[in-house]
């Protein structure tokens, strides 16, 4: 799922060629997308546009008269920048915007399609997007405390929880928690002041570094190849390989279909995470440590050679 980085970057190059234009037409290719009535989407035509903008892992397009755009690319939607008047891909195609300047294609890989267009009126109607999140790079240390310790939950939960944090996803949470050296299951309620200083410090240099590296990836063209995995990440999505800071191997633990990343050694004082289903199934032949699943591996390859 594009996350604030990535969101701040399709922004930026957005912005120039689209605002101070009119939108001529959106065309639907997949009519689901559309997941508004009122206002109608044809409402939109001969506008100007006046603004682009973020609203957590939404990207808002304001038009002149008060309406707005709110494209949601979930987690395989992802934008394409095209000469004005471009065939809407037959395959990964949901809906195309075609500016005076240009034409903005709306795709989105996979079977399952969760990318959702909003048309809203006013701010009111923007706001009824807003998850209310905090915006990690603008709040104070006051302020990120309190929303971290609202309620009590993991930091992981915690962090891509978008009623607490606004634009942070499973990607940059991982690397967050790697960069602030804490465990992903840990329960907010009990970090230390100390921790949560080093928490919000981590959070504000990992979205500020990605996000600067992204605009200098895409320079003047707009971003063509945005993904949840990076090659210079940390942890996010190197399981079994080794960590940049200690080369120790990257564990996971997998949970409701997403899974985090870590650094034993670096987050957790070398002990190994066990999701819920491998607790019940496992209980006390769990390794604990990365010793012992190393021992563990070594007594399956023992036992899987022919015997002489």
């Amino acid at each position: 799922m594009p996350e604030l980085p990535d969101v701040e970057v399709y922004v930026a190059c957005l912005a120039p060629r689209i605002v101070g234009r009119r939108i001529e037409r959106i065309r639907l290719l997949r009519p689901f997308v559309l997941r508004s009535v009122a206002p109608p989407l044809d409402d939109a035509a001969g506008r100007t546009v006046e603004s682009v903008a973020r609203l957590g892992k939404r990207i808002v397009i304001g038009l002149a008269g008060g309406l707005f755009l709110v494209l949601h690319l979930m987690i395989a939607g992802r934008l394409r920048w095209r000469e004005r008047g471009a065939a809407i891909p037959k395959k990964l195609g949901l809906a195309a915007f075609d500016f005076s300047s240009g034409t903005l294609l709306m795709t989105e890989a996979g079977s399952i399609k969760r990318a959702a267009l909003h048309v809203a009126a006013g701010q009111a109607g923007l706001q009824a997007h807003d998850r209310g999140g905090l915006e990690p790079l603008a709040a104070d240390a006051d302020a990120f405390r309190d929303a971290l310790t609202r309620e009590n939950h993991t930091l992981k939960r915690s962090l891509t929880d978008s009623r607490l944090f606004s634009g942070i996803g499973n990607a940059y949470s991982d690397e967050i928690l790697h960069a602030a050296g804490l465990s992903p299951l840990t329960l907010t309620q009990r970090l230390t002041s100390a921790e949560i200083t080093r928490l919000r410090e981590a959070a504000r240099k990992t979205l500020i570094d990605w996000t600067a590296r992204l605009r200098r990836a895409a320079g003047d063209d707009f971003p063509e190849k945005v993904t949840a995995f990076r090659p210079g990440m940390a942890v996010h999505g190197r399981y079994g390989k080794p960590c940049p800071a200690c080369d120790g191997p990257v564990q996971r633990i997998v949970y409701a279909g997403n899974e985090s990343n870590y650094c034993p050694a670096c987050q957790t004082g070398g002990k190994l995470l066990a999701d819920r289903a491998l607790s019940r199934l496992l209980k006390r032949d769990w390794p604990r440590t990365l010793e012992e699943m190393e021992a563990l591996h070594d007594e399956r390859r023992a036992s899987a050679k022919p015997q002489s």
